[in-house]
């Protein structure tokens, strides 16, 4: 890291209602939004430009206590976006123009954002502005699809270089029917998001996944909240490839959600308001902070 530079976790909370700053070295925390009340999910830092956005799953159909047992079947999601200090807070994507924001991810060289629709069953993208919103795939359509968590869309990634979009549809809770699925970064001219021929699945019978990344060698890494042994866990591509066993690299979480990546540091957080930073090379795994409330999606950025 260069000289007066420092590296920091953005921190969402749904229960907490706030997005939060956690210097990685120091374990401090500042908070930069409080009063985010639409049940913030997932997030992405845009350093060139000093911005932070996240998705909103919207209002619970029923009181929870932080946790999805509630559901999110209204449409009511949206995306907001705000300076690294906190300032200028605005929505990008309106309220309604989806159901329930999960994983959010970008190409910032392209100037897309990308994201999942859990209960809209839905892989989305549009501009940094909120315009072109645009459907690049969808598990299902009607109400009664949008019943069966099979076809929940949660965890997103993207490979701008090899032009390949990876996301999770996590299966019923502790189910053992998660899967991962890849397709072209484009919709194919004349498809339906929903008749895509070009989607596969990579993995199948998981516990439960939830987030996605890709390293710096383009390893897909995902958090899994599904039931032990191979739930609760910080999972990675084994080097056999898509489709072979993923290798462990961490258990024991409450409930594993949000997954951040720095170099040989992984960094994960839980409902349990943990997060742990497994370090390969230093051959750790240890709770870096306990903050209060659940833990939804986290990033790392490096600011001066």
């Amino acid at each position: 890291m260069a000289a007066g530079m420092t590296k920091s976790l953005v921190v969402l909370s749904r229960s907490h209602q706030s997005i939060r700053m956690v210097d990685v070295a120091t374990a401090t925390v500042r908070t930069v939004v409080s009063g985010l009340d639409e049940a913030p999910d997932g997030v992405v830092v845009d350093l060139t430009n000093g911005h932070i956005y996240w998705t909103n799953m919207g209002r619970p159909d029923a009181v929870s206590s932080g946790d999805d047992s509630a559901g999110y079947f209204q449409r009511d999601g949206s995306i907001e976006r705000v300076n690294l200090d906190g300032r200028q807070r605005t929505t990008i994507v309106p309220r309604g123009a989806f159901t329930t924001g999960k994983q959010l991810t970008a190409d910032f060289g392209a100037g897309h954002l990308y994201w999942c629709d859990r209960e809209g069953m839905k892989v989305l993208r549009a501009n940094l502005d909120g315009s072109d919103l645009t459907v690049l795939y969808a598990a299902g359509q009607t109400d009664e699809d949008a019943q069966d968590p099979r076809n929940h869309c949660v965890g997103i990634a993207v490979d701008p270089v090899t032009r390949r979009l990876f996301w999770t549809q996590k299966g019923p809770p502790k189910g053992n029917q998660g899967r991962i699925f890849t397709a072209g970064l484009e919709l194919p001219p004349e498809t339906n998001p929903a008749k895509r021929s070009d989607v596969c699945v990579l993995w199948s019978g998981l516990p439960e996944p939830i987030d996605l990344e890709l390293d710096s060698h383009k390893r897909l890494v995902w958090t899994d909240r599904g039931a032990e042994p191979d739930g609760n866990t910080l999972n990675r591509m084994s080097s056999k490839g898509f489709g072979s066993a993923p290798q462990i690299l961490s258990r024991g979480y409450r409930e594993a959600i949000g997954v951040a990546v720095d170099g040989d540091r992984y960094y994960v957080s839980d409902l349990s308001g943990s997060i742990r930073v497994v370090d390969l090379s230093a051959r750790t795994d240890e709770e870096l902070i306990k903050l209060e409330g659940t833990l939804n999606g986290i990033a790392i950025v490096e600011t001066s």
